[in-house]
């Protein structure tokens, strides 16, 4: 992603913590939990690897074209799931959002310029993230358990924690898109 190295550095830091989080919430017994999971960690991982500064490693061309048809397939298994759950429509965004971050970082691999202000595009996913992140700033209030050891994969508040971390994550690249 453009932008300076340091935030670049704290942003792979936080999307791979995120995504391991989410590899250990795939050892739940809830089906549902451990295919969130997966695409959740496939994105922190995703997010992790595209925020790397460009200054420390410039991917290879097909790079983004990877990156591009890995999150189309996600996009596409996540518009499945959407018949179910409308959770996963949060995840079709994200994937979307990917996707098109992708093909952007493809086409103009320098920094953006020419004072044309933010695209359509850019904003709508920007105006729709951080409207998830407030949301999810809000939801992030404890939440009690029920009695018993819960392990750290099935907790609730901590799983909320890592969604509302891609969100900010999500509002930093597409801002330095």
């Amino acid at each position: 992603m453009h932008g300076p190295a340091s935030p670049g550095w704290l942003l792979v830091a936080l999307c791979a913590a995120t995504g391991a989080y989410c590899l250990l919430r795939m050892r739940s017994d809830v089906e549902e939990q451990r295919r969130t999971a997966g695409g959740e960690a496939l994105m922190g991982f995703g997010m992790a690897a595209m925020a790397v500064p460009a200054a420390v490693f410039t991917p290879p061309p097909w790079a983004w074209a990877a990156y591009a048809a890995v999150f189309g397939a996600a996009a596409l298994r996540a518009l499945w799931a959407a018949r179910t759950s409308a959770h996963h429509l949060h995840h079709l965004v994200g994937a979307s959002a990917m996707v098109y971050m992708a093909v952007v970082m493809a086409t103009s691999p320098g920094h953006h310029g020419g004072g044309s202000g933010i695209p359509v595009l850019t904003g709508a996913l920007l105006l729709y993230f951080m409207g998830y992140v407030l949301l999810s700033g809000v939801r992030l209030a404890p939440v009690t358990a029920g009695g018993g050891t819960v392990a750290w994969g099935d907790r609730p508040e901590v799983a909320r924690a890592c969604r509302l971390s891609m969100g900010i994550a999500m509002v930093a690249m597409l801002a330095t898109l």
